[in-house]
C-alpha cells in the first residue's frame, strides 16, 4: 500500500508541475474549458459571466447593429469540467484572446440560396454556387424579394397576379399563370458573426439581389438629345436594365433631360424570377416568294407579277421569362384568320455580263421576314453586359421553315460548334448567306440535318433554306437572326434587324 501511495503522489505532483503549479483541491469541483477553433483557451467558473462579460464591453457592436445583446463567436465551445486543481482563468483574459481571433455573433437569421445548376456549350453540367445572406429582421429579406420580383414584372400585373384579379382573355391578351423562385431558399434563425455583410434595410438589400453588389453604380450625366435607348446602348447594357436601375422612369419613351442624373448597372441577379404567361395574340405570317425565269429579259431585270401579301393566325403561347427575359415559347394552338397571298416575282436570265445583287445599301422593306412567326423573343442590343448581335424569332415551332431574308450566295452552311470569337455564343447549326452588296444574314440554332442548301448554293428571297430548332447554346426553339455589314464576326458589324423591317 505505502509503494503505491508513493506511486500515486508522484504522479500527481507530475501532473501539479507540467499545469503550472495548479493548487490541487480536497474537493473537485464544476469548471468550464473554452475552446476557439478546436484549442482551448483554458479554463473558467462560470459560462454565464464569460457570455455576460462580453454583452458587456461589445458597446460598439450594439449600437452600429441596434441590438440589445452581443453573443460568443459560432467558432467557440464552452464544455463544462469536474477537476481537483484550481486553474480557473479571469474571464477578462479569455475575452481579450477571444476577440482577436474570432468575430462575435448577434441574433439574425441566415438565409440559405441554393445555386442553379447550369450546362456548358458541351453539355457538362456546372454546378450552381449556394450562397448564404444574413439580416437581423426576416421582414427585410422578405421585402427584398418583393422589389426584386417587381423590378422584372410589372407591379400592376404582379398585383393582379397575387390578388387572382387577372382580367380573363376574350380574343387576345396575356394571363400570368405562374410567379416562383427557381432557387431553394432557406430560412433559419442563427447567432450571425458581425464579420459578415448583414443587411439592415431592404434597398441595399434589393440592390445586391439585383446586381450582385452593394457598391454604388455608375453615372451618367445625360445630354441634349440623349435617349434611353441610346444611353443605354452607348453604355453597353440593355434598355430593361437600364429602367430597373432607374425606377424613376417608367418606360423606354419617358423623356430625359440635359444634366440629368441616371445611373448605370449591369444586371447579375442572384435569384432565377420564373414568370409562366399564358399568350393569345394575333400574329402575321410571312407570305413566300417564288421567282419565274424569262429568258427574253436581261439578268438585270425584275418585276413583281404578284404581290405578295401576309397572312394572319391567332396564335396561343406558352411563354416562360427567367429575370424578366423570355428563355422559351410553345405553340400550343393557332387559328388562321387570313390565308397569306404568295408573292411571284419574274428574273431575266439573258446575260449581260455579271451584275452581281447590286450594290444599293438595303432599305426598310427590302429584306424578307425569315421565319412563319413573328414573335420576338429577345432583341438586339446589350443585356447582363454581352452584346446580343442579333434577333431570337420564337414561337414558329421546331421544324418550322426557315426563308432566305434576301437574294445572294450561302457562303457558310454549317454545324457547330459555329462559335466565334467575340459572338455571342454557340450557334449551333447555322447558314450565312453574302447578299454581294457588303451585307450578309445569319441564321442560328437550326434542327439537326435541316439545312437544305450549301456552301456556294445561290438562294434567292423567300427560299426555304433550313428549319428552326434549338442547336447550339439555346434554352428553347428559336431562330437567331442577325443582319451584318462585312462578314459577321470577322471585322463585319452587327445592326439591328429590326431597322430593317
Amino acid at each position: 500500500m505505502k509503494v503505491k501511495n508513493y506511486f500515486l503522489i508522484t504522479l500527481l505532483l507530475s501532473t501539479v508541475f507540467t499545469t503550472g503549479f495548479a493548487k490541487i483541491l480536497q474537493s473537485p469541483q464544476t469548471v468550464y474549458r473554452v475552446y476557439l477553433k478546436g484549442e482551448s483557451l483554458g479554463l473558467i467558473s462560470s459560462k454565464v459571466e464569460l457570455e455576460n462579460y462580453i454583452d458587456k464591453k461589445e458597446i460598439e457592436i450594439k449600437e452600429k447593429y441596434g441590438v440589445d445583446k452581443v453573443y460568443t463567436p459560432t467558432d467557440l465551445d464552452i464544455i463544462k469540467e469536474i477537476t481537483y486543481y484550481d486553474e480557473v482563468i479571469p474571464v477578462n483574459k479569455i475575452y481579450n484572446k477571444i476577440k482577436d481571433i474570432s468575430p462575435f455573433t448577434i441574433s439574425g437569421y441566415q438565409i440559405t440560396i441554393k445555386g442553379i445548376d447550369t450546362q456548358d456549350m458541351e453539355g457538362k453540367t456546372i454546378k450552381g454556387q449556394s450562397q448564404n445572406i444574413y439580416v437581423l429582421d426576416k421582414k427585410v429579406f422578405i421585402d427584398s424579394i418583393d422589389n426584386t420580383v417587381k423590378a422584372f414584372i410589372k407591379e400592376d400585373d404582379f398585383d393582379a397576379f397575387a390578388n387572382k384579379t387577372q382580367a380573363e382573355i376574350i380574343d387576345t391578351g396575356t394571363l400570368i399563370e405562374n410567379i416562383y423562385i427557381e432557387n431553394k431558399i432557406t430560412i433559419k434563425k442563427a447567432n450571425v458573426p458581425v464579420n459578415e455583410t448583414i443587411y439592415l434595410d431592404k434597398e441595399t438589400l434589393s440592390q445586391y439581389l439585383l446586381f450582385g453588389t452593394t457598391s454604388p453604380q455608375q453615372t451618367y450625366t445625360v445630354q441634349a438629345g440623349d435617349t434611353i435607348e441610346d444611353v443605354a446602348f452607348n453604355n453597353k447594357i440593355s434598355t430593361e436594365e437600364f429602367l430597373i436601375a432607374n425606377p424613376n422612369l417608367t418606360s423606354s419613351k419617358s423623356l430625359l433631360y440635359s444634366g440629368q442624373q441616371v445611373t448605370l448597372g449591369i444586371l447579375k441577379p442572384q435569384i432565377n424570377i420564373i414568370e409562366e404567361d399564358h399568350v393569345v395574340k394575333n400574329e402575321e405570317e410571312n407570305y413566300t416568294t417564288v421567282t419565274e425565269e424569262d429568258p427574253n429579259q436581261y439578268t438585270t431585270y425584275s418585276q413583281v407579277k404578284q404581290a405578295g401579301v401576309k397572312g394572319e393566325n391567332r396564335v396561343t403561347q406558352k411563354i416562360q421569362k427567367v429575370n424578366g427575359e423570355t428563355i422559351r415559347i410553345a405553340k400550343v394552338a393557332s387559328e388562321t384568320i387570313r390565308e397569306p397571298v404568295q408573292e411571284i416575282i419574274v428574273k431575266g436570265t439573258k446575260p449581260v455580263g455579271y451584275q452581281g445583287y447590286g450594290n444599293v445599301v438595303p432599305t426598310r422593306g427590302e429584306f424578307g421576314w425569315p421565319a412563319t412567326c413573328s414573335t420576338i423573343s429577345s432583341g438586339f442590343g446589350w443585356r447582363w453586359g454581352t452584346l446580343h448581335d442579333g434577333i431570337d424569332i420564337a414561337g414558329c415551332g421546331y421544324g418550322s421553315n426557315i426563308f432566305a431574308a434576301q437574294s445572294g450566295t450561302v457562303v457558310v452552311s454549317a454545324k457547330k460548334p459555329g462559335y466565334y470569337p467575340g459572338g455571342y455564343g454557340d450557334n449551333g447549326e447555322y447558314i450565312i448567306i453574302d447578299h454581294h452588296n457588303g451585307y450578309y444574314t445569319i441564321y442560328a440554332h437550326m434542327c439537326p440535318g435541316c439545312r437544305v442548301v450549301s456552301a456556294g448554293d445561290e438562294v434567292q428571297k423567300g427560299q426555304v433554306i433550313g428549319a428552326m430548332g434549338m442547336t447550339g447554346a439555346a434554352s428553347g426553339p428559336h431562330l437567331h437572326f442577325g443582319i451584318w455589314y462585312g462578314y459577321p464576326y470577322y471585322g463585319g458589324r452587327a445592326y439591328n434587324a429590326m431597322n430593317f423591317y
